[in-house]
């Protein structure tokens, strides 16, 4: 595997503070070439945040952190108009949202109607005010934290905004070599310690070189079937819809670029399952089986093309 020099520069940035999850940040990149979005949703204190402070900071680019709370207000996020006496007109202050990579750290801590006030943004890359359409920075990315145990002062994301994200992740505890590693450290580093690594329009000639990233049929064929079995499977409500299917392909030709390649491969669609599909689900409550067992069965169950 020959990752691809760019990428493996935030790699190896993101690792001088985040110790033993290559897999994890590799997956994260996904949606920055692939014009996507991320959340990660784990318990505190396993370095959410961390994480994409540290991808973020390894981009020269405008990033912004929004810190979400019961009182935040959609006018925090995306701006709000103030009257100028001396021209005796409204004039548009730009909020938050107006970066090319956006941490919308705790975003279950916001009532939904300011959650609401990313989604606009995240479909349309896009935001309107008293009727006027501003255009949000290109590249966008946001990548949100979601704490799933704590529910006290915290409100369910809508299933509309969740299949916004192309991709969910969990971050886990680090292996017992590495926390050792941690524990032994001397001064730990900070994200914000980190030196940008790629320019922003390096990233915008990494997206553009993964949208020409092939997939032969009979792979697309294989992810369509995935798709199709997630929405008449028996322990599943409410399967993958057609955004996330179109999802599930751009985030497979992002990470075969991330990983060197052309073109598609089935394991690049077996790799992304879980990530692209588990956090668009409903499962029925009555089966008993962990959510990734499910997963896992509908994997077991579709044909892989040779």
């Amino acid at each position: 595997m020959e990752i691809d020099e760019r990428i493996q520069k935030i790699i190896d940035n993101v690792e001088k503070i985040i110790k033993g999850k290559r897999n994890k940040i590799i997956l994260s990149l996904v949606p920055l070439v692939s014009e996507g979005h991320l959340i990660y949703i784990d318990i505190p204190g396993v370095g959410k945040t961390t994480l994409g402070e540290a991808i973020a900071n390894s981009i020269e680019t405008k990033t912004s952190r929004i810190q979400f709370t019961a009182d935040l207000l959609p006018s925090d996020i995306i701006g709000v108009s103030i009257f100028n006496r001396e021209n005796n007109t409204f004039e548009f202050k730009k909020g938050p949202i107006f970066a090319n990579i956006v941490i919308a750290d705790e975003i279950n801590r916001a009532p939904p109607k300011t959650q609401s006030a990313l989604l606009e943004g995240m479909s349309e890359k896009s935001v309107t005010v008293d009727n006027i359409t501003y255009s949000l920075p290109e590249p966008f990315m946001v990548i949100a934290t979601e704490n799933p145990i704590e529910f006290t002062g915290t409100y369910a994301l809508l299933e509309s905004e969740l299949d916004r994200f192309m991709i969910s992740l969990d971050i886990g505890y680090p292996d017992s070599d590495t926390e050792l590693e941690i524990l032994a450290e001397d001064k730990r580093l900070e994200a914000k310690d980190l030196k940008s690594v790629i320019t922003v329009d390096e990233v915008k000639t990494l997206i553009d070189e993964a949208k020409e990233v092939s997939i032969d049929g009979s792979v697309l064929r294989y992810l369509y079937e995935i798709v199709q079995k997630t929405r008449v499977h028996k322990s599943i409500k409410l399967g993958i819809s057609t955004r996330g299917m179109l999802d599930y392909m751009k985030a497979s030709k992002g990470l075969a670029k991330i990983l060197g390649r052309s073109f598609v491969i089935p394991e690049d669609i077996k790799t992304l399952a879980k990530p692209v599909i588990k956090h668009r689900l409903i499962f029925k409550e009555k089966d008993s089986r962990n959510q990734d067992e499910i997963i896992e069965d509908i994997l077991n169950e579709t044909k892989v093309p040779i």
